[in-house]
């Protein structure tokens, strides 16, 4: 298990620093202040864990942005790299700390992810969130219910 969650997060490490230098995707529009936008970068079925899969998913967030408090499908094992800016992240009841370019955390299946938002008021940020999920979940976030 160990040898395959550090495996899981070398190949996380690896997707970041690919897409730490890289400019957004080309016919994405700018965010503006308050936006979020949420892109698929990668899906592959895991050959060696049938049933599973690991996806990659960019987060942008314009100066200001955030996502509404939600979980994510309850398969859902999932490590966060920061690869520009700052994320401000609460995960159920853990304190709000401000995750810099080069930083991650990790979710738990069943978590609860309470603040997930830019740092900044003035700058973009953006994260990659790679997930280990069943393969057949499709719907990765759950926003709460208001």
């Amino acid at each position: 298990m160990r040898r395959t969650f550090i495996g899981f997060s070398v190949l996380a490490g690896l997707f970041a620093g690919s897409l730490a230098g890289a400019a957004p995707p080309a016919a994405a529009a700018e965010l503006r202040a308050g936006e979020a936008r949420v892109t698929t970068v990668f899906d592959h079925p895991l050959p060696t864990v049938p049933g599973k899969s690991l996806r990659g998913v960019l987060v942008e967030y314009g100066p200001g942005g955030s996502s509404p408090a939600h979980r994510h499908a309850a398969s859902a094992f999932i490590t966060a790299t920061v690869i520009e800016g700052a994320i401000r992240s609460r995960v159920n009841d853990g304190p709000e700390r401000v995750y810099r370019a080069g930083e991650s955390f990790v979710e738990q299946p069943g978590d609860h992810h309470a603040v997930s938002a830019n740092a900044s008021a003035t700058d973009t940020s953006r994260l990659l969130a790679v997930f280990v999920v069943d393969t057949e979940d499709r719907a990765l976030t759950v926003p709460d219910r208001p």
